[in-house]
């Protein structure tokens, strides 16, 4: 369970920078402080109007396609928000914000991970200090399989922030994958003495947990995700782990009964013999 940028994190990093970032004449536009106000509400058709009424003044703004962008893919149209990014890229080939986005679609709506790679690979490049490009570009190394690359870009990340959660859960995910407990242990501690409620890195001790037999501490951090998600996912492994503990307990019991009938029977052959 990588974490990534979901829609809403994408988004909220990408229109942060973006707005940092907006040219003074375009900033002081009414309909653009609206267009922007709109889309934090969640009214992305009122945003699109608002933002589609200033491209022909604006035409030469790549920020003005990015939140167009943005827009139609709160609108659930990922093909009209590319033609809005490569409008974009088009007026500025290394416009970040933009090629940060366009590495989500390919890593998110058409799974094809050496596209998203090529893209956050240049994100990483044009913006070597901003943790998020390195911890994308290992989500998309991990997808595609090449868990070296993935911890070498969880890494680079970490040396930029080293408080990032989202790069120490996903560099604890790359240990389970490869089987190595104590390191993943360490990676998800770390994260969640950093942000206690983190997701990932809860639900991933839980994995550490479980797979060293250690069920107790399995069923405490699915107990602290259930208490904070509807995921059903946590109440079914929740369910199951209850399940392996009383296996184990009725087992152990079954043991001491076993072991109790034979020291008896031994007692008793004993005594038969004197």
């Amino acid at each position: 369970m990588l974490r990534f940028w979901g829609l809403a994190g994408a988004l909220a990093i990408v229109l942060t920078l973006a707005g940092q970032r907006a040219h003074a004449a375009l900033s002081a536009e009414p309909q653009w402080q609206q267009g922007k106000a709109f889309l934090a509400q969640g009214k992305a058709q009122e945003a699109k109007a608002a933002f589609q009424a200033l491209v022909e003044k604006y035409s030469g703004e790549p920020d003005l396609y990015l939140f167009l962008a943005v827009t139609e893919l709160r609108l659930h149209d990922p093909q009209a928000a590319e033609r809005q990014i490569n409008k974009a890229l088009e007026l500025e080939p290394d416009h970040v914000e933009a090629r940060t986005l366009r590495g989500w679609i390919q890593l998110e709506v058409h799974r094809n991970y050496d596209a998203a790679i090529t893209e956050y690979a240049e994100v990483a490049r044009l913006k070597p200090e901003f943790p998020e490009a390195h911890n994308n570009l290992g989500v998309a190394w991990q997808k595609k399989g090449d868990l070296k690359k993935a911890a070498e870009s969880f890494n680079r990340a970490l040396e930029v922030r080293p408080d990032y959660t989202e790069a120490l859960s996903n560099r604890g995910w790359v240990h389970v994958r490869q089987k190595e407990w104590l390191q993943a242990r360490a990676d998800f501690d770390k994260a969640l003495s950093i942000d206690p409620r983190h997701e990932g890195a809860l639900y991933g001790l839980s994995q550490v947990y479980r797979e060293t037999r250690n069920y107790a501490g399995a069923e405490r951090a699915l107990a602290k995700l259930t208490a904070q998600s509807p995921n059903f996912v946590y109440w079914l492994e929740r369910g199951e782990i209850q399940l392996l503990r009383f296996y184990w307990v009725l087992v152990l019991l079954a043991l001491g009964v076993f072991f109790r009938a034979q020291y008896k029977k031994k007692r008793g052959r004993d005594s038969d013999g004197r």
